[in-house]
């Protein structure tokens, strides 16, 4: 079956949120532990941040997301993301597919950087990461608490434009 990758709208919403619990549920990529409504997952679409989803068959398979990274000025171009694949379709490389429609999105809206951080034991997420040329920065330690154990993750960031440095 054929996966169509596009910016994703209202419409979207409910199926985002299902995705995305099913990644707190996981507690494999996320430190959040609260559901998300379609309520909330519409508020990310009201934002100029850019939000894609992949569809196969017309049902929302996988989503990824940006947000802002800082509210000071000079950080105005740099967001956050992250990608979700639903549980069963997940292997199939449809995070890889969802992520780089986001990097385009993300320069089609003047983005500069994408920065994010992912558990140092989520080796598919950082593989993907690697694929798609994210670097890894560094690793924040005990950076927080998930089901009260401290979790490390790794800091990685992709540059989108060709300018120096």
């Amino acid at each position: 079956m054929r996966v169509a990758v596009e910016a994703a709208t209202p419409l979207d919403a409910a199926a985002i949120a299902r995705i995305y619990n099913q990644g707190i549920d996981d507690r494999c990529a996320t430190f959040e532990t609260r559901h998300r409504s379609a309520d909330d997952v519409a508020a990310w679409l009201r934002t100029p941040y850019p939000v894609v989803v992949a569809r196969e068959g017309g049902r929302v398979v996988a989503f990824a997301s940006s947000s802002e990274y800082r509210p000071r000025e000079c950080y105005r171009d740099i967001a956050e993301f992250s990608v979700y694949v639903e549980r069963a379709e997940r292997g199939r490389g449809l995070g890889r597919v969802t992520l780089a429609a986001l990097l385009e999105a993300a320069r089609g809206a003047g983005l500069r950087k994408l920065v994010s951080r992912v558990f140092t034991d989520n080796l598919a997420s950082l593989a993907l990461l690697d694929t798609l040329g994210f670097r890894r920065v560094g690793v924040y330690r005990r950076h927080g608490r998930l089901d009260g154990v401290w979790r490390d993750v790794v800091i990685v960031e992709r540059l989108l434009d060709d300018g120096p440095g």
